[in-house]
């Protein structure tokens, strides 16, 4: 399962690092393409931080966060079950995780692209990583909301 996870991550980062690129090459900073009136732009900005730019100017801690995470999930996917989805769910979450430590790595901040307008609220901008990240993190807290951990690991923890 790890190994077709990390295929999974490796596609995203390969498409997460080519989107950054080409938009970075092609627009400004702040710039903008309307892609649908007053709902979808595509609007290039540095992020310094996390989500909704927490930990601003947090690149060394969000890097080694980012590095311990990843390890500490290579480690706990054992404990799930071998179907496609957790290996779908494992393998969004590694891409989108790696897919932004290599900006931080590189640059010192995240390429964010994607600018959503949801009933006059301006979404915070983000980028492809992102909403892998955050779909796989969903597909894996389905799997725990049905116990699909495996039999073994959950009869150690309750012999304790």
């Amino acid at each position: 399962m790890k190994k077709k996870s990390l295929i999974i991550a490796l596609f995203i980062i390969i498409l997460d690092q080519m989107i950054k690129i080409l938009l970075d090459n092609l627009l400004n900073i702040n710039e903008s393409i309307k892609i649908i009136n007053n709902f979808f732009y595509v609007t290039k900005v540095y992020n310094t931080g996390a989500a909704w730019s927490i930990f601003s100017n947090g690149t060394i801690f969000l890097i080694i966060i980012a590095i311990l995470s990843f390890f500490f999930l290579l480690y706990y996917q054992k404990n799930f079950k071998d179907n496609l989805r957790n290996t779908i769910a494992f393998g969004l979450i590694y891409g989108g995780l790696l897919g932004n430590l290599i900006d931080r790595i590189i640059y010192g901040y995240v390429i964010d692209y994607l600018r959503f307008i949801i009933i006059n609220y301006n979404f915070p901008i983000f980028n492809l990583a992102d909403s892998v990240l955050v779909n796989g993190f969903v597909l894996l807290g389905y799997a725990i909301i049905k116990g699909e951990e495996k039999v073994e690991n959950r009869s150690k923890k309750q012999s304790r």
